[in-house]
């Protein structure tokens, strides 16, 4: 059994949020996805995602910024790692 990995960045913590960046693993060999080879995210959301049949394995923790810092740009901190076995 082989796994490939899809990882959505979301505007939202929320599941049905727009897909704001995105990349794609894939364990099988069939494909082989870069970084920037895309210029349209593989799904709108991430239920359309698990839709197509992937399946959410980790969510990034909602942690609130630390006082102060609201509006400072850091790291896409709605990620959400889904997977498909084949």
């Amino acid at each position: 059994m082989k796994q490939q990995v899809l990882v959505l960045y979301l505007a939202t913590s929320a599941l049905d949020a727009p897909v704001v960046g995105w990349s794609s693993y894939d364990g099988t060999g069939r494909t082989h996805p870069t970084a920037g080879d895309a210029d349209e995210p593989p799904y709108e959301t991430g239920v359309d995602a698990l839709r197509d049949g992937w399946r959410l394995f980790q969510a990034s923790q909602l942690i609130p910024p630390y006082p102060g810092s609201e509006y400072d740009t850091s790291f896409l901190k709605h990620e959400f790692f889904f997977e498909k076995l084949s």
